[in-house]
């Protein structure tokens, strides 16, 4: 977002975008209830809050864009060791308490060479509601069977255990303890430890390439208008050249807004984030996987309909 914002006001001389990184939960929200023009979220908006929309959209319809497509990474902090294998029964069972030595043999058994001390695990999730959280249990709910019983939520559904605001937050909790494991934003791995996750009969690390596949392979919700690109991403996948723990970001605002210069600056930036220009400023400061040529087109397209009430 830094990027997006310091690229569109360099081409636009006397334009300013703030932006608060808050959170999609309360972004969201602030969109809603008409406190900012638009809003950025790791996971797209519900049918009720569409609904909710109408009002503050002028009657108009929503328009939720894929702008950022990045991998999470389940992250850990674990002396000598900087990569592992794990499948959706080991992480749900780990994140759910039940896992809780690094030498466990279920952790063991699919890391066979790797010396595994026998250090506690500590998880840390997002104390915040949070996409991120969203796009990660929807990814264990659909890959650990009966070992994780919760169901897909903003809100991190264990309770206890140690939690940190914002995708910053958890990277710097991992950071300061030893055996400590989260999930975050690949961007903010950084020399943290990171697990491969099983797919098919592989075990797949996470990029950008291989996270744009997952996306490639995963449908648009039906029965949304035409400026609504929400996208249902394939958990289950099995090509071992995909990524599904993957996490879209949408930008969200409005097709009709009541003031003109609103309605401009907006479709302005819209337009920016999702050109060529804006995705390779995403892609060299987060590492991101840039937009297909044709879900850029369909973005662009839903960009175009905004227009003053």
């Amino acid at each position: 977002m830094d990027a997006w914002r310091s690229g569109f006001q360099s081409a636009n001389s006397g334009v300013t975008v703030n932006y608060d990184g808050i959170g999609s939960g309360d972004g969201r929200k602030q969109f809603l209830s008409g406190a900012v023009q638009y809003a950025g979220s790791d996971a797209y908006l519900t049918d009720d809050e569409i609904a909710q929309a109408k009002t503050t959209c002028q009657n108009g319809d929503v328009v939720e864009l894929p702008v950022y497509i990045s991998p999470i990474a389940i992250a850990f902090n674990l002396k000598g060791v900087d990569s592992l294998n794990l499948d959706g029964p080991t992480v749900a069972k780990i994140f759910d308490g039940k896992i809780t030595k690094w030498d466990d043999p279920a952790i063991a058994k699919l890391n066979d060479g790797v010396k595994l001390p026998s250090t506690a695990i500590t998880p840390v999730h997002r104390s915040d509601d949070s996409g991120t959280t969203q796009n990660f249990t929807q990814w264990v709910k659909a890959n650990a069977g009966d070992a994780w019983p919760y169901e897909p939520s903003q809100t991190f559904p264990v309770k206890g255990g140690q939690s940190a605001q914002g995708t910053p937050g958890v990277a710097q909790t991992l950071q300061g303890g030893e055996g400590t494991i989260g999930y975050i934003d690949s961007s903010q791995v950084g020399k943290l430890g990171s697990a491969k996750i099983k797919v098919g009969d592989a075990f797949v690390a996470h990029s950008p390439e291989a996270a744009a596949a997952a996306v490639a392979k995963s449908d648009v919700v039906s029965g949304r208008a035409t400026s609504d690109i929400a996208i249902d991403i394939n958990r289950t996948l099995t090509d071992s050249s995909t990524y599904p723990l993957v996490l879209v970001s949408y930008d969200i605002g409005c097709t009709t807004y009541a003031d003109a210069n609103t309605a401009a600056l907006v479709k302005g930036f819209f337009s920016y984030v999702v050109s060529d220009a804006g995705q390779q400023a995403a892609a060299s400061a987060a590492g991101s996987a840039p937009l297909s040529s044709d879900l850029a087109a369909k973005a662009q397209a839903a960009v175009d309909a905004i227009k003053l009430g």
